[in-house]
């Protein structure tokens, strides 16, 4: 039933982002900028482990948020690339992220349950620090709408890839998924810490290179 269950969600979401894309295709307009968006969530390790989580977590809880949170993260996250394209300034939105990695791992790990509502408030606000990096980090020169649709599709394929992995770990026994789900989920607790004392960091120096410019 579980399985069923996954693949029908998987298919209708792989088949709504396939409808935007063939439009593009289709349409003339040059695939330069959706493929910069797409890239750009993929090619960071700090919003993949995000994303990948989200899609184990919403597994984990089942119920209302296995439907809702997946796409609530996705247009939380369509919020924050607007917000960054802007020019919008959110503070420690870097560390932000990096928390949101050592959150979201904990959470997976120790199989924390929560309400819907709870989870899909948590998740978009870690959303909107995942799509402002996106969108202030557009190239110039690109469409906006292209590439906003490029990093929204990959944000929710890798979300339905978490979903995925979630419930191939499902399939083990008791035992055996406790113990890999928190070796995978104390791992990606790990790097998060990581990245978030290496942004602390880069912080701290900032500020004492910047130390005398501010006293003159």
């Amino acid at each position: 039933m579980m399985v069923r269950k996954i693949t029908k969600f998987a298919a209708t979401t792989l088949a709504a982002m396939a409808v935007p894309t063939l439009a593009l295709a289709h349409s003339g307009v040059s695939t330069t900028g959706f493929m910069q968006g797409f890239e750009h969530p993929i090619s960071g390790l700090d919003h993949v482990l995000a994303m990948v989580l989200v899609g184990a977590f919403a597994f984990q809880l089942g119920g209302r948020a296995f439907w809702l949170l997946p796409p609530t993260f996705v247009l939380a996250t369509a919020v924050g690339g607007g917000l960054g394209m802007m020019g919008m300034t959110i503070p420690l939105v870097e560390s932000g992220i990096a928390m949101s990695v050592v959150i979201l791992a904990a959470i997976v790990a120790l199989d924390i349950k929560t309400s819907a509502g709870v989870a899909m408030g948590a998740a978009s606000l870690f959303a909107i620090f995942h799509g402002h990096a996106h969108g202030a980090e557009m190239p110039e020169n690109t469409g906006g709408a292209v590439y906003a649709l490029g990093f929204v599709i990959a944000t929710a394929v890798l979300t339905v890839g978490g979903i995925g992995l979630a419930s191939l770990l499902h399939i083990a026994h008791e035992p055996s998924r406790r113990v890999i789900r928190q070796s995978v989920g104390g791992i990606a607790a790990i790097v998060g810490v990581g990245l978030l004392a290496g942004q602390l960091w880069d912080n701290v120096m900032f500020e004492e290179a910047v130390a005398p410019i501010k006293s003159n």
